[in-house]
């Protein structure tokens, strides 16, 4: 009986322990493959990350640029430029002579007269050189005395042979020499006199006092060379001198005793009328233009000088005109370029033609077309031929 139960107990042990060995091996391989598995998404999501990261280099590594496109014009019945207004005569005003700055008369802004006084210079230096220069004057005229009684004497006395011939011509010399001391003399005395007279300060024109450089005191030097600076500066504002740069294309149109007006900004609907008093009959080759001066009655003082302001010719514009924003150019040492984006998204660097200027945008002549995608603030480093992006869609005639 007993050995009958232990044969039947040690039966079930026998069948369980193939079965234990079976599922740890099982469980082992399965592991085996989680762990391949976990490795071969990492490695294949390593690889997409690689390739994100190139692709995105790549694509950082093309410049991302803005561009617009040319605005035409149509035909306008006046030429209209910027100028900039100048005074008609401004001279800076230096001193004549050395001293100290005694006082000064007019200010900035002090309506002035030709001829009216300025200034006033101590100049003690040249008063004392004035004060030896009129004592040495004396002296020698003191000496022109003596020499020509002396010579007068000595004449008389070689009339009757008293004397040889050449006594009598020494002392005739000496009188010479004399008078020429004595012109010397005279002349020194002037020459400081004009110098001292420098002291004061006029104005030498009618005009308008626009700087006042120099106050009470301070040390003035003769001159404008080295560190010496202008005293004041005077201006004449009536009539104004206005200068325009005419292109090329209109220079024909542009003749002496032609009506113009200007128009500024800060007199809105007001016209300011001028005469086309000179050109220069020439066009600057840097920048086919036509200088040409135009002469502006301003009694009132309305304009002032250096202010910009744009003129009107009566001149009939014809044709449609192209205009990009001024910072859509590169200047560059062989012209004025646009860069403009292909179809295949590189930059072909057009040389164009400039017209008018208009201030925040140019007149383009010839070089590019209104499709035409045209950089906006192209980087200096730009290169022929360069593959772009482009960043935002195109505007026409946009500013950043």
């Amino acid at each position: 009986m007993s050995e009958t139960n232990l044969a039947t107990a040690s039966a079930p042990q026998q069948v369980s322990t193939p079965r234990r060995r079976s599922s740890i091996g099982f469980i082992a391989i399965g592991v085996v493959i989680l762990l391949f598995v976990s490795g071969m998404v990492a490695v294949i999501s390593r690889a997409n990350e690689h390739r994100e990261l190139v692709s995105d280099t790549n694509r950082l590594a093309i410049p991302s640029v803005t561009v617009v496109q040319a605005k035409g014009e149509s035909a306008s019945e006046e030429l209209i430029l910027p100028a900039t207004v100048q005074a008609y005569i401004e001279s800076p005003i230096f001193a004549r002579t050395n001293g100290y700055l005694q006082k000064w008369y007019q200010d900035i802004g002090s309506r002035v007269t030709k001829g009216q006084l300025l200034a006033d210079i101590d100049t003690p230096e040249v008063d004392q050189e004035l004060l030896q220069a009129r004592a040495a004057r004396q002296q020698v005229s003191a000496q022109l005395e003596l020499a020509k009684v002396s010579s007068d004497r000595w004449a008389n006395l070689r009339k009757s042979d008293s004397v040889s011939q050449q006594e009598a011509d020494q002392q005739s010399s000496a009188y010479t020499q004399a008078q020429a001391n004595l012109a010397a003399a005279d002349a020194n005395v002037r020459r400081l006199e004009q110098l001292e007279s420098f002291k004061h300060i006029y104005a030498p024109f009618s005009g308008v006092l626009t700087k006042r450089n120099i106050d009470v005191g301070a040390l003035v030097n003769s001159g404008n060379g080295g560190a010496n600076r202008e005293m004041f500066d005077v201006a004449q504002i009536d009539p104004l001198r206005v200068y325009i740069s005419v292109p090329q294309t209109n220079a024909a149109d542009i003749h002496r005793g032609q009506k113009a007006h200007l128009e500024l900004n800060e007199f809105p609907g007001q016209k300011f009328e001028g005469t086309v008093v000179r050109t220069a009959d020439s066009i600057d080759p840097a920048t086919r233009t036509l200088l040409t001066e135009i002469d502006v009655p301003n009694k009132q003082g309305t304009i002032l000088p250096g202010a910009y302001a744009q003129v009107h010719f009566g001149v009939k514009v014809s044709g449609t005109h192209l205009t990009v924003p001024g910072n859509a150019l590169l200047f560059r040492g062989e012209g004025p370029r646009a860069a403009v984006v292909g179809s295949d998204n590189h930059v072909h660097l057009n040389p164009v033609t400039i017209g008018r200027d208009y201030g925040t945008s140019v007149e383009i002549l010839s070089g590019v077309s209104e499709s035409d995608k045209i950089v906006l603030n192209p980087p200096d480093s730009l290169e022929e031929g360069e593959q772009v992006q482009i960043a935002t869609k195109p505007q026409d005639g946009g500013q950043s």
